[in-house]
């Protein structure tokens, strides 16, 4: 059996539970999204220096096909949905907890590109953010998603942001936005 089915030539695709759209569609897009997300998060752990972050961002993939699979079931799918329970987007915040307690780490705006590895992180956060938005525009236009899923989304991408700037820590790195002579406030952000 090939991969290559020819059954999206004309410009559709299957939904879990074989209902097919167009891949123009929304959701499509959404759920793409979700893969470019679980590809980029492995860019990084592929580079990441640090065997705990790696642990953890591999189990964060595992999840997110999941979640992902949660925005691209339709509800009248025959194919249940999965469903993403408060334990999943508690874990994240317990992360971000962890690692925000971290001593040393960045209390400013970051700028990317200081190490291959924080730059990877911070590439997966766009893309999450990115996710993220899809997800609630196609929740604005009438489609049912689960509340968790937004959550998740929003979690997660402080947590990427995290894993880069724990990375810089970890590497001694500098990669404050201001100069020690800027007064202006400072606020470590994940955007």
């Amino acid at each position: 059996m090939s991969i290559a089915t020819e059954r999206g030539d004309a410009g559709e695709t299957s939904l879990p539970g074989g209902i097919r759209i167009s891949k123009a569609d929304l959701r499509v897009e959404v759920y793409g999204t979700f893969d470019e997300l679980i590809s980029s998060i492995g860019f990084a752990r592929a580079i990441c220096p640090n065997a705990n972050l790696q642990e953890l961002t591999k189990s964060i993939q595992r999840e997110l096909f999941k979640v992902g699979s949660a925005v691209a079931t339709p509800p009248e799918s025959r194919k249940p949905m999965p469903v993403i329970a408060d334990e999943m987007v508690q874990r994240l915040t317990e992360e971000v907890h962890r690692i925000e307690a971290t001593e040393g780490l960045l209390a400013d705006w970051s700028i990317p590109g200081e190490d291959p590895s924080s730059a990877a992180f911070d590439v997966a956060r766009t893309v999450c953010r990115r996710t993220e938005r899809l997800a609630v525009r196609l929740a604005q236009g009438g489609v049912s998603i689960q509340p968790n899923v937004l959550r998740y989304l929003n979690r997660l991408s402080d947590l990427l942001w995290l894993c880069g700037r724990l990375v810089e820590v970890e590497l001694q790195i500098n990669s404050k936005l201001r100069n020690d002579d800027n007064k202006g406030p400072r606020w470590s952000r994940a955007w």
